[in-house]
């Protein structure tokens, strides 16, 4: 039977808020974490840099990846270099696309030749991890971010995709291909069967990890008496 400890896949906790953040960092289970503008809005923040630098004050050691969000290549280098101002184990996170289509290629490249950790979100084609992989820099630490959930969600599946991109990653070794939008905890083993380096996901599918190795005769009849007891609770009669 799997175990949780024999995942040699690293788990990141994607969301904004911040006291999830310092326990999951606090018990270890979360390697690194991810954030986004919408995670960011669903969380209340309203003020972008005051949360990452408490971010990064309460996990100093881990990565921590923050994105960009103008959408002209301009601005979003000016973005990128303040975000690499803030310190920690920050990763800067850019989109392989800005909303018109264009590739941020040209902005990966510089921005990685100048030394800066970068994070390329929002990828679902293995031609987007192609062009990100060729703009990358091997002598610095990047991540590939590709929204296998996302791909799931449209009735593909993600797996042989994963298992391609790692592949295309492979002479890079600074690289890490990030199996992003998980949907249920099955995806953390498949994501660590075709190779990924990263799973990335909310705090309520890292929950799960306590169901692991759940013995599932046990498990149904913890399902029964919880239709019993909610039954019960109702008041339901006939």
């Amino acid at each position: 039977m799997r175990k949780v400890k024999d995942l040699k896949i690293k788990l990141f906790m994607d969301g904004a808020e911040i006291a999830a953040m310092k326990k999951l960092y606090a018990e270890g289970v979360a390697k690194g974490f991810t954030t986004n503008p919408t995670l960011m809005r669903k969380a209340g923040i309203t003020d972008y840099a005051a949360f990452a630098k408490e971010a990064i004050k309460a996990i100093p050691d881990l990565p921590i990846s923050f994105e960009v969000f103008s959408d002209d290549l301009e601005a979003m280098e000016r973005e990128a270099r303040i975000i690499k101002s803030w310190g920690g184990d920050t990763y800067v996170k850019v989109p392989v696309t800005n909303t018109k289509g264009a590739s941020t290629a040209p902005l990966i490249k510089k921005l990685a030749a100048d030394g800066v950790a970068l994070n390329v979100t929002a990828i679902l084609t293995v031609d987007q991890v192609k062009t990100v992989a060729a703009a990358l820099n091997p002598k610095v630490r990047s991540i590939v971010s590709v929204f296998a959930g996302r791909i799931a969600d449209t009735g593909v599946d993600p797996v042989p995709l994963m298992t391609e991109c790692v592949n295309i990653l492979k002479p890079n070794p600074k690289a890490e291909l990030l199996w992003a939008s998980p949907r249920e905890l099955l995806n953390v083993f498949q994501a660590e069967d075709c190779g990924c380096h990263i799973i990335t996901a909310t705090p309520d599918v890292l929950a799960k990890l306590a169901l692991v190795g759940k013995d599932l005769t046990g498990y149904s009849l913890e399902t029964v008496k919880m239709f019993y007891t909610d039954a019960q609770a109702a008041g339901f009669k006939l």
